[in-house]
């Protein structure tokens, strides 16, 4: 593993999007494309067999001893939210690929053939919809759910699709069967503080919180700010407000099971200095390893749109709802990563994740673990998101430990050196 090649990847990947504000490399954008056209070049100069999916998930093999066994995978993703940072999604895939730099120029043969996957879609800034391309691969998607998906400038999914040459009727298509993998591995920054206020090197993920999102609209009346007497108003925005508070209060009441709740749009209208505002809308997000505590955090929520509308005269819908399962990781692979970690001399820890990644998708269909990096003061979705150097390279060096130890590392000559796996 060279270090010094992984920046350079990460530099090269980064000119794709980048912008005075930080990374906006989007979903089926121009951007995203070139990024995986320059990601699919490297793939082919390491003679692996490429392939994109019927969702634009991109798929990069390189074959071991027997092809007909299933692969081991890894990865992540390059699309970015809007104005994001240099490390989220694209350190996994950068990874992916030096790892398999590493295995040709050490003239390694592993008895599994290993994949670099790069997924479509994980963000869900364009599109309001998390991780489509690990959903598709596994069998979770609904097209009457994709076609009604659309950016924030009315561009549909299936536009979106057509630009690059996909169609979203086939997204069926992508679904791979449980046989053609053996196990999927995932690094990524940790997008928290976790790992630098325990002054550990390692994150082994235990379980991911997976979102309750919401779509809320508040009608009130608009009328004019000067006339209207404040008894009299039915103001959307101040009843956002307050609602905005209640989700907030009801997260904190959660603390001790590292529930986390936030109103991450709201948009108001008709946004006039001099109308008060009569239609206000909110996204709200909540997130947990702990099903119970989501979903107490869910009815406070409805309590206090219960309570709101009586007290302000204004009408609160749910528009609506996406509610997924948290998903635990392989133990088994976990403790392999532990002892590695050992081995190494790395400083670890246990710990659930809050933000989603494609890894909750695969572990429901193949044994996955997802391996964490300290990202610096916890930040992430944010031009200053920054990993240091020598935890990236850490995190790489174990990666390529455990993959090789899931694929079965042989000699030239075929025998076998180690293998910690069945």
């Amino acid at each position: 593993m060279k270090i010094s090649r992984v920046m350079q990847t990460l530099e090269k990947i980064n000119e794709f999007g980048k912008t005075d504000c930080g990374i906006s490399r989007l979903a089926y954008s121009d951007e995203e494309q070139q990024a995986k056209f320059y990601l699919l070049e490297q793939c082919r100069n390491l003679g692996m067999k490429i392939s994109v999916d019927p969702v634009g998930n991109m798929i990069a093999r390189y074959e071991g001893l027997d092809h007909t066994l299933p692969a081991v995978a890894v990865g992540s993703h390059l699309d970015t939210v809007y104005n994001g940072g240099k490390f989220d999604g694209v350190l996994g895939v950068v990874a992916g690929l030096e790892i398999v730099r590493s295995i040709v120029e050490q003239g390694i043969t592993t008895l599994h053939p290993i994949e670099l996957i790069c997924f479509a879609c994980e963000e869900s800034s364009r599109f309001n919809f998390s991780t489509l391309g690990s959903k598709a691969m596994i069998g979770s998607l609904n097209l009457e759910t994709l076609k009604q998906l659309k950016d924030h400038d009315g561009i549909s999914l299936a536009h979106a699709f057509q630009k690059q040459n996909l169609h979203l009727e086939n997204y069926h298509m992508a679904e791979r069967t449980e046989r053609e993998l053996k196990a999927f591995f995932e690094l990524h920054i940790e997008q928290g503080a976790k790992l630098i206020e325990s002054g550990k090197r390692i994150g082994i993920v235990t379980g991911i919180a997976a979102p309750l999102r919401l779509a809320v609209s508040i009608e009130g009346k608009s009328s004019h700010s000067g006339t209207t007497a404040m008894g009299h108003r039915k103001d959307a925005l101040l009843a956002a407000a307050e609602l905005s508070l209640a989700v907030e209060e009801a997260a904190l009441a959660e603390s001790d099971f590292e529930t986390v709740a936030t109103v991450g749009v709201l948009d108001v209208h008709p946004c006039a200095m001099n109308v008060i505002p009569g239609l206000a809308e909110l996204k709200i997000d909540i997130r947990s390893t702990d099903i119970e505590s989501r979903n107490r955090v869910f009815k406070k929520i409805q309590e206090e749109i219960a309570f709101l509308q009586n007290k302000r005269g204004v009408v609160i819908k749910i528009d609506w709802m996406i509610e997924e399962e948290p998903v635990m990781m392989d133990q088994g692979i976990a403790k392999t990563i532990a002892s590695i970690c050992e081995e190494q001399g790395l400083s670890y820890m246990f710990m659930a994740s809050g933000a989603g990644h494609d890894s909750m998708n695969m572990a429901k269909r193949w044994p996955t673990a997802l391996i964490f990096v300290p990202s610096v003061d916890g930040l992430s979705h944010h031009p200053d998101e920054y990993t240091k150097q020598e935890d990236i390279a850490a995190g790489i060096a174990l990666l390529e430990q455990v993959v090789l130890t899931s694929a079965i590392t042989l000699s030239k000559k075929g025998d076998s050196v180690w293998s910690r796996t069945k």
